[in-house]
Order: C-alpha cells, then sequence, then structure tokens
C-alpha cells in the first residue's frame, strides 16, 4: 500500500512541471497572436483618390480619402483589447513563471482563471464589433443606403481581416487555457477529495 502512494506522488510532481510549461507555451503564443493583431490593426491605413461628381454638368473632382483604424469605434475598441489581452498574457506569463509554486494553491489558479476567463470574453465581444463592421464594409447595407468600401480599401480590409482572424486565434488560445485550467483544478479537488 505504501509505495502505491509514493509512486502517486512522484506521477503527480512529475506533472506539474509539464502543467506549468504548456501554460506558459500556449500564454506566449497568445502573446504573440494578440501582439501582432493589435499592431497589424494598429498601423493599418490606406488613402485612395477618388473622382467625386458635385455637379453633373462639371468634371469630377479628386478627392484623397484615406481609411484609418481610428475613424471606427470598433476597430478602436478592437486594437485596445488586443492591447489588453496581450499586455495580460505578459504579465500572467511573468506571475506563472515567478510565483510558480504560488500557482499550487487553489485560489491563487482560480484567480487567473477568472483573469483568463474575462480576458477571452473581453477578446470575443472586440472581434464581434470588427467583423460586424467588417462586413458593412466588405457587403455594404442597401436597406440603410451605406455604400461598400472594401472594393475602394481592398488593402485596409486585407490587413484588419488577418488582424482578426489572429485575434480570434488568440481568444482560442485564452480560451484553451481556461479549459486546461478548470481540468487541472477538477483534477486537484478530486485529489483531496481522495485523500480524504
Amino acid at each position: 500500500m505504501d509505495g502505491g502512494g509514493s509512486n502517486l506522488k512522484v506521477v503527480e510532481e512529475s506533472s506539474r512541471p509539464k502543467v506549468r510549461f504548456s501554460h506558459a507555451g500556449l500564454r506566449i503564443l497568445a502573446l504573440a497572436l494578440t501582439l501582432v493583431a493589435s499592431i497589424l490593426a494598429g498601423v493599418d491605413k490606406e488613402t485612395k483618390v477618388l473622382s467625386v461628381a458635385l455637379i453633373k454638368t462639371l468634371p469630377p473632382v479628386q478627392v484623397p480619402v484615406t481609411a484609418k483604424w481610428q475613424y471606427l469605434s470598433a476597430f478602436v475598441y478592437f486594437v485596445v483589447a488586443n492591447a489588453i489581452a496581450c499586455s495580460y498574457a505578459a504579465t500572467s506569463l511573468i506571475f506563472l513563471m515567478v510565483a510558480g509554486r504560488c500557482f499550487r494553491h487553489s485560489t491563487s489558479s482560480l484567480a487567473l482563471v477568472m483573469l483568463d476567463l474575462i480576458i477571452t470574453v473581453f477578446l470575443f465581444s472586440a472581434e464581434g464589433a470588427a467583423i460586424g463592421v467588417g462586413l458593412i464594409g466588405r457587403d455594404g447595407n442597401s436597406h440603410v443606403l451605406w455604400n461598400k468600401v472594401c472594393n475602394v480599401f481592398e488593402g485596409f480590409c486585407r490587413h484588419m481581416t488577418a488582424a482578426v482572424i489572429l485575434s480570434l486565434l488568440g481568444s482560442f488560445v485564452f480560451l484553451w487555457l481556461v479549459v486546461l485550467s478548470i481540468v487541472n483544478l477538477h483534477k486537484k479537488s478530486m485529489e483531496t477529495e481522495g485523500k480524504n
């Protein structure tokens, strides 16, 4: 009986560094994805010269028009959300590395899971807003007479689409972190109940 219990303890201790390493690897991946998404969206800008006919009898006037992420509040929200998620991923990674032993306690683990969940929801909401505005930009809306803009600002729309895709991948990494943490917390609670 004694030998079986000590083997279980050895298995538990050897699996903990793997769990921390997988958490660290996922946090690094989330950090990279949200960082690239925020930079890609944050530098997205395109200027085109458009012909505008003011009066039908006069020739059209050439007007330079610029598309920037700052012009739409949904894109501002998207860039800020990704910047916050990136900062959080870096901070939580540092916490995980420095306070690795504290991470074993259920209160600190639970706090980290809750923060991961908040960041995941925050990112998904920002992506939803950006996708909604992006679809209007791509397809327009004939009911309210909004014209398409992605046929004019193709580069701007391509960059923003790439940023949204990277951010979505980052959201799913954060979601996977939440799932892993909940599974680990469940295993710890089952081990505690088994000892009692």
